[in-house]
């Protein structure tokens, strides 16, 4: 009889086993470590928090700045757990505060408070973070971190220990960290705020520090607030100042500062903290706080955030792949959901724009130089319930600014080039999206394609340069006049005439739409320009002076690039292109070089749409095959695992398009190339009103060996070419890829 029993406990735990496996949810597949070692240069950090929070909680290992992450892979040292708002590595933090546990004597400074880890005692989710810590004299601290879309929780277990502290640094503006973009010292007159209230058991303060400072405008009314909260009691506690710590201060001003609380521990004795920011006021944290952790329920809170990830990750589902892949995609998935961020508070939000309070849902941190490419596109089939108030946020900085964003941290910083939330509107517009003012929407489009800005031919404008006052399109007067940007008036001349051209054809697709023929004629015209930089001769786009004449410093011509990064930058008149360098043999000829010789920068943006242009000349086999290629070569499961930055979703986006098996290449077209599916089925629910539609793609035959593509068949009907639009996608239905070991010139042949 016992022997009987063991056997059925043992096959009932076998079982069990055997379900869980099979549970593993799409959530449980994300590694937020991927991308996040400076070697990779992938610009991530493992932070915690549902989709597109307004608040990102991470393991602090260094201090954060412009090219500075505030976690590095490599890194042996924890300072902190920061609540940041840094959303790349090429862009600033703003209105951050952090929060330290330690033992022993009290010691403020990052660089003395700083404990080892190693990441074998680190666990990194979308919804939960832990590392244990270890100081010089051996004690451990482990720190667990959770969070909501503006608040933090966190759990410390400490050792017994009759020095035990909770460090907070509110505001840190230290010209010794400082990087080029601070050298004026503007940015070190910023004052930030401690107060410590022990009738309410918490820290409260604000931080008015933007480590991109000098790329924006002055905001004398914008400031982080933040509250945090103990369920220990506050008995010993100061506050410091740079070096100078002030036992039994409760309020602290200054630039590098900060607050404590100190008190015993037992043996592993846990104390929690809740954070709560805001960039309202105190009020409003304590209201967001009031919403979103109420209690003091730790595991609740990472319970609600997995399930809101779990719930937005299985919009695409992937089927015949594995764990690895997974792993990257589901990966890929999740930094396409954190940025731009939610701004709003609760139907209010502050505007950076006109340094004021409004009503209103709001979104921030836009990298548009880099996402109106494949993430926004992406977005309309994964988010589109949030796709409205994304561009609705937009016109919401042009009437509060007097123009559409370029790059908003949280006010506008000229980074980059280009205007492209006009690429990003029109291509919302053309694939039926409504629900914002589309008047308005015209208006601030057409004011960037038709008013030059303040200085227009006075300045020469500059990537990261100071802060003298909306950049946008500098040279347009010149782009009008002779037809491009001359390089002896404007930086990045090259570059800058073929990204106006691009966001004129995608405006000139809406004025069509809504009528306005005079101005679609004299945009789609404008869109054309292109061509008159095109120097025959040396067969790239040249720099050009005003007279007319070649030439131009050619290192200065180019926005992060050379010649070879943007020849092929026409993605609004790729048949005009081919035509102009000699047609389709010539053409391919060209891509062949770039890709062979080494030309082809898959960690740069302008040339995510290289490898489809293939389709356009004939030669679609190519197209399929490079497929394969870049995403494999470019996106693994390990933390140096995205070749270069992923700006804000932008490689992820397109890792998550081209394994589909389709791409959209020109935007504001609603037409997509098509390529090579790498996995044998991907469901994606898109959640349209009235009724969700649901897209399969199935690739049949898919195996190594089987990369090509022998037919295309959309719903039983075979694509007359290896091109599909997005009204038949949206629909939903069967996409079908018959793949092959051979490579095919026509769909079907």
């Amino acid at each position: 009889m016992k022997y009987i029993i063991l056997t059925f406990l043992l096959a009932f735990v076998f079982c069990n086993k055997n379900v869980l496996a099979q549970k593993k949810q799409a959530v449980d597949y994300v590694n937020p470590l991927i991308g996040t070692p400076a070697a990779g240069k992938g610009g991530t950090m493992p932070s915690v928090g549902p989709p597109y929070a307004m608040t990102n909680f991470t393991a602090q290992t260094r201090a954060n700045k412009m090219k500075a992450m505030p976690y590095v892979y490599e890194d042996t040292t924890i300072r902190g757990v920061i609540a940041t708002h840094q959303p790349t590595v090429w862009m600033g933090d703003y209105g951050y505060v952090s929060i330290m546990p330690q033992v022993g004597k009290l010691a403020v400074q990052p660089q003395q408070r700083q404990m080892k880890f190693t990441h074998r005692d680190e666990v990194s989710t979308a919804a939960y973070y832990s590392v244990k810590m270890n100081n010089q004299q051996g004690a451990s601290i482990k720190a667990e971190v959770a969070a909501t879309a503006r608040c933090g929780i966190m759990k410390f277990t400490y050792p017994a220990s009759a020095q035990s502290h909770l460090i907070i640094h509110g505001i840190n503006v230290n010209p010794e960290e400082d990087d080029k973009q601070n050298r004026s010292n503007k940015r070190s007159k910023l004052r930030g705020y401690v107060y410590i209230d022990k009738v309410n058991n918490q820290i409260s303060g604000y931080n008015p520090d933007r480590t991109a400072y000098n790329l924006g405008p002055e905001l004398p009314n914008f400031k982080g607030y933040f509250i945090i909260r103990f369920d220990k009691a506050i008995i010993d506690y100061g506050t410091w100042s740079e070096d100078t710590i002030s036992k039994g201060s409760v309020s602290q001003y200054g630039k590098n500062i900060g607050g404590y609380i100190s008190f015993a521990t037992k043996k592993n004795e846990v104390v929690t903290v809740k954070i709560a920011t805001s960039f309202i006021s105190l009020k409003q944290a304590k209201q967001n706080l009031d919403n979103e952790i109420p209690e003091w329920d730790f595991d609740r809170v990472v319970q609600d955030t997995r399930s809101k990830w779990q719930k937005n990750l299985e919009r695409i589902k992937i089927d015949g792949v594995t764990d690895d892949q997974k792993a990257i995609f589901y990966t890929a998935m999740y930094h396409t959901m954190l940025f731009p961020r939610e701004f709003s508070e609760y139907g209010k939000y502050y505007s950076a724009f006109d340094d004021k309070i409004h009503k209103g849902v709001s979104y921030n941190d836009y990298s548009l130089w880099d996402t109106f490419r494949a993430l926004h596109p992406l977005l309309i089939f994964t988010q589109p319930g949030r796709v409205n108030d994304m561009i609705t946020s937009m016109l919401q900085m042009y009437k509060e600014g007097g123009w559409l964003p370029m790059w908003p941290n949280p006010a506008e910083t000229n980074i980059m080039i280009g205007t492209h939330a006009d690429a990003v509107i029109a291509d919302a517009y053309v694939k039926s999206f409504r629900g914002y003012d589309v008047n308005l929407a015209y208006s601030a489009m057409r004011k960037n394609a038709m008013i030059p800005p303040d200085s227009d031919t006075g300045r020469l404008g500059g990537d990261r340069d100071e802060w003298l006052g909306f950049e946008g399109r500098i040279g347009l007067t010149y782009y009008h006049n002779l037809g491009y940007v001359p390089s002896d008036k404007a930086k990045e001349s090259v570059s800058r005439t073929l990204e106006y051209a691009l966001d004129d054809y995608c405006i000139a697709q809406v004025a069509k739409s809504l009528g306005k023929r005079n101005d679609y004629d004299e945009l789609i015209k404008w869109s054309e320009n292109y061509k008159n930089l095109y120097n025959k001769e040396t067969g790239f786009m040249t720099p050009r002076k005003r007279d007319g004449q070649w030439g131009g410093d050619m290192k200065f011509s180019f926005t992060e690039g050379s010649p070879w990064t943007y020849l092929f930058c026409v993605m609004q008149d790729v048949p005009g292109m081919i035509k102009m360098m000699g047609g389709n043999e010539k053409f391919a000829a060209k891509l062949d070089q770039n890709f062979i010789e080494g030309h082809y920068s898959h960690n740069n943006e302008p040339g995510h749409h290289y490898v489809y242009l293939y389709n356009y000349c004939g030669q679609p086999w190519k197209t399929q095959e490079l497929v394969r290629q870049q995403t494999r070569n470019n996106y693994f499961n390990r933390p140096q695992g995205i070749n270069g930055n992923d700006d804000c979703g932008q490689m992820s986006a397109w890792y998550i398009f081209s394994v589909m098996g389709f791409y959209p290449v020109t935007p504001a077209s609603g037409i997509y190339a098509i390529g090579a599916p790498q996995f044998p089925k991907v469901i994606i629910t898109i959640n349209i009103d009235p009724q969700p539609k649901t897209l399969e793609i199935i690739a049949n035959n898919i195996s190594e060996a089987n990369k090509y593509v022998q037919s295309v068949t959309f719903n039983g009907k075979v694509l007359s070419d290896f091109f599909i639009s997005h009204n038949e996608l949206i629909k939903g239905g069967k996409l079908v890829f018959l793949m092959t070991d051979k490579p095919t010139g026509k769909n079907g042949n």
